[in-house]
């Protein structure tokens, strides 16, 4: 693949050995509670069980289980390559076709893909807690040794667990957790002591286009150095993943029919110019209505973290070991099935945070929210996301039914840090 030259205030991931500096956190706050579980590994089906289509997270090991459906995301001024990301120059032009192959595409990426293994303990049904072990994926972000993954393929390593990494040469080394967003389900790691390290560029995932050829790398299975190829089947998808019940991420997810497994998290989805344009996470997979269980394994339906908002959090986490995230001070649920059984179309709010954006503004429990500038809101996740895609502090626009009535409120949005 052909080298760009690379102008001084280009970003770390376009130029490597660059690092990122950013201004200091706002005040904590904490983030609103979401749900989720892990795989569970592939069992046996009846030829005529009945199959539920549920989400799974591809982070291979000794946890597993179905993801379930509850809400609060943020960014800094950052360059991708492509477009213009908030007060920031343009690196490249936004309007050049993404020319490449397969092959040239994975040639490009493969050395900056490293393939996570995890020990550590997990919490058991009995109240203590077992050994458990994962396989994942991660993307190297700097030449210093940075690492880019899922926070849900490191959590078993929290309180005393172990983290290594395998390079794609099959150098391994130990790596340490830099800073972890559950509500993001992203983590950094560290490596020491390793040079010669390829630093991953990323592209801007806004301009992605719906069926445009993409490719998933990462250890399927703990498969190290797997290419997949596929396309992008489709945009800001609302997804709910994350590894426990008090952690969830709601992702705005690019949607792909690239073959993704169980090892596969943490990975790259890249363009055919080997850019990442998402960070592979979680997967639509089948389960049983009488059991409950999913069953693990690619069925053309994986989603990954648009790489915009990735390399935003990877930046804070490095620079402070923590994300900051816009909220707008409600909690929600969908809105009900009108009286014909269609599916209820908005987000209605249960209640308001006293002295909060949304009470400021004058949002009410019992308001149904539509949409939020001219994004459409159908449900809790699509609000969650919306809210998510602005820069704390932003102003927007919100809709929302009351008594029948449409009205719209300025809505100043805050910080919460994860």
């Amino acid at each position: 693949m052909t080298e760009t030259p690379q102008s001084p205030n280009t970003p770390w991931w376009s130029q490597p050995g660059g690092t990122a500096v950013l201004p200091p956190e706002p005040p904590t706050v904490e983030p609103p509670p979401l749900y989720v579980s892990s795989p569970e590994p592939p069992r046996k089906k009846h030829a005529s069980t009945a199959l539920l289509l549920a989400l799974a997270l591809v982070v291979g090991g000794g946890v597993g289980g179905a993801v379930s459906s509850a809400l609060d995301h943020g960014s800094t001024g950052t360059t991708v390559a492509g477009t213009t990301l908030s007060n920031t120059t343009v690196v490249g032009n936004p309007s050049t076709s993404v020319n490449g192959t397969p092959e040239s595409a994975a040639a490009a990426i493969s050395p900056s893909i490293v393939t996570v293994e995890v020990t550590g303990q997990a919490s058991n049904s009995f109240g203590g807690s077992s050994a458990q072990s994962d396989t994942g994926s991660g993307i190297i972000i700097r030449s210093t040794g940075y690492i880019l993954t899922n926070n849900h393929v490191v959590s078993a390593a929290a309180g005393g667990g172990s983290v290594h990494v395998t390079l794609s040469d099959g150098q391994t080394v130990v790596a340490t957790i830099v800073g972890t967003d559950p509500s993001a389900d992203l983590a950094v790691l560290k490596i020491n002591g390793v040079s010669g390290l390829k630093a991953a560029t990323f592209a801007n995932s806004e301009n992605l286009k719906v069926g445009q050829a993409v490719l998933a790398i990462g250890a399927p299975l703990g498969l190290s150095n797997t290419v997949t190829e596929g396309i992008v089947s489709t945009l800001h998808r609302p997804v709910r993943t994350g590894d426990s019940s008090s952690s969830q991420a709601v992702i705005d997810a690019v949607q792909t029919d690239a073959a993704i497994n169980p090892g596969n998290s943490g990975g790259a989805l890249v363009d055919l110019a080997g850019r990442v344009v998402g960070i592979n996470s979680a997967i639509a997979t089948t389960g049983s209505s009488t059991t409950g269980s999913a069953q693990s394994g690619n069925i053309g339906v994986g989603f990954a973290i648009p790489s915009t908002a990735a390399a935003k959090i990877a930046d804070q986490l490095i620079a402070t070991g923590k994300a900051v995230h816009s909220q707008i001070g409600i909690s929600v649920e969908d809105a009900p099935s009108t009286t014909d059984g269609a599916p209820g179309l908005g987000a209605i709010v249960r209640s308001v945070t006293p002295g909060g954006p949304a009470q400021k503004a004058g949002l009410q429990a019992g308001d149904v929210v539509t949409k939020v500038d001219n994004r459409r809101v159908t449900d809790a996740d699509t609000l969650i996301v919306a809210v998510r895609s602005y820069d704390p502090g932003t102003q927007v626009t919100v809709t929302v039914t009351r008594g029948g009535a449409t009205q719209t409120l300025k809505v100043t949005l805050a910080s919460a840090s994860s």
